[in-house]
């Protein structure tokens, strides 16, 4: 399995990234944390004050793997804080400048989101594991393979870019990421996998949605069959999350390609060990992503990451999904008060 050695990675020099920080310290002292209105208001004009290496390193390479990682901004291991044991728990004051580059960065790549049913609608999102979670597949789980899959799967509104940003990783403990540009595929397993077979239904991090957890033999009425492969503007596209997606409703045919595109998408694997400082840039329509399984310890010092969902206006998916329902589950806007994004009122 190739290692983070192999991977396309855009080093800030070090005169950008302490322009950078000059920066976000100067954002951070006028506004206080991420969640600040004001803040969220003006981010998209000051993430054009970046340093220009730093924005024209976010540019995804046309036509690529869809995946990237930027490196060399700086976080002090002892300023953030213990790692918490819950999202919840994190101090938002000592890891201000941090989310500030999330979002500043979501801006240069795209529009910014939170989720409804997710972290109460935060734009940055806090990865860590959890007492009680450690065998769910969700980002608060641990001692269990993280399989490999498309963020948020389930609803026709997912992000288009994914970013996770490296807050402490002592473990290197390794993200996995697999791209659909790399599979061969049988064109008669690519019919099976374009056509609208199964459905995905919500995982268990969407806690309050009546759908979400493991799937069950038979999905529920609002469960919409979904193509698993595509071709998008610039190539191959995928939507997977085998664990939320009820594979044994589907013909025979159909569980063959999708074993034999798993067994690809594993073929191909990547593993990425996000050091802190390090941001992991995702094409969330070509990548699959997830993580190797580790013993936490809860003791303040395990992996830490930060996570935000762009969406790219005017950037197109299969019209089919206009018509999902996404399973009641709204996108909101940066705000975190308004949806954004509904099926009762969609538009890409």
């Amino acid at each position: 399995m190739p290692t983070a050695s192999t991977l396309t990675t855009r080093a800030i020099s070090v005169a950008g990234a302490a322009a950078t920080a000059d920066l976000l310290a100067a954002v951070v002292s006028a506004y206080g944390t991420v969640d600040n209105p004001d803040l969220i208001g003006e981010a998209a004009d000051i993430a054009r004050t970046l340093p220009a290496e730093v924005r024209e390193a976010c540019a995804m390479e046309p036509r690529g793997l869809g995946f990237q990682v930027l490196s060399g901004f700086e976080i002090d291991d002892r300023a953030i804080g213990p790692t918490p044991a819950r999202w919840n728990d994190v101090d938002p004051h000592r890891t201000a400048e941090w989310d500030v580059l999330m979002l500043l960065l979501a801006h240069v790549v795209g529009a910014p989101f939170g989720w409804s049913g997710q972290q109460e609608g935060r734009l940055v999102n806090n990865i860590v594991p959890s007492p009680g979670h450690e065998t769910e597949q969700t980002g608060a789980s641990s001692t269990v393979l993280l399989e490999p899959h498309t963020e948020d799967a389930f609803h026709p509104g997912r992000c288009h870019f994914l970013l996770l940003g490296g807050m402490r990783n002592h473990d290197r403990i390794g993200t996995t990421i697999s791209s659909v540009r790399e599979v061969e595929l049988e064109p008669a397993e690519f019919v099976e996998l374009a056509s609208a077979t199964v459905p995905i239904l919500p995982d268990a991090s969407y806690e309050t949605n009546p759908a979400a957890g493991v799937p069950t033999a038979v999905p529920g009425a609002n469960a919409l069959a979904l193509p698993t492969l595509w071709v998008g503007e610039d190539g191959l596209c995928l939507r997977y999350d085998p664990a939320y997606t009820p594979l044994g409703t589907a013909p025979e045919r159909y569980r063959r390609a999708y074993a034999r595109l798993s067994d690809e998408l594993a073929r191909h694997a990547r593993t990425i060990s996000l050091d802190a400082g390090e941001v992991l840039m995702i094409d969330n329509d070509v990548i699959v992503h997830g993580r190797v399984p580790f013993t936490p310890r809860y003791d303040g010092t395990d992996r830490w990451l930060k996570r935000i969902n762009v969406r790219v206006p005017g950037r197109h998916r299969p019209p089919a999904e206009d018509f999902e329902d996404g399973y009641g589950e709204d996108v909101v806007d940066p705000s975190g008060v308004h949806p954004i994004y509904s099926v009762r009122s969609a538009s890409r």
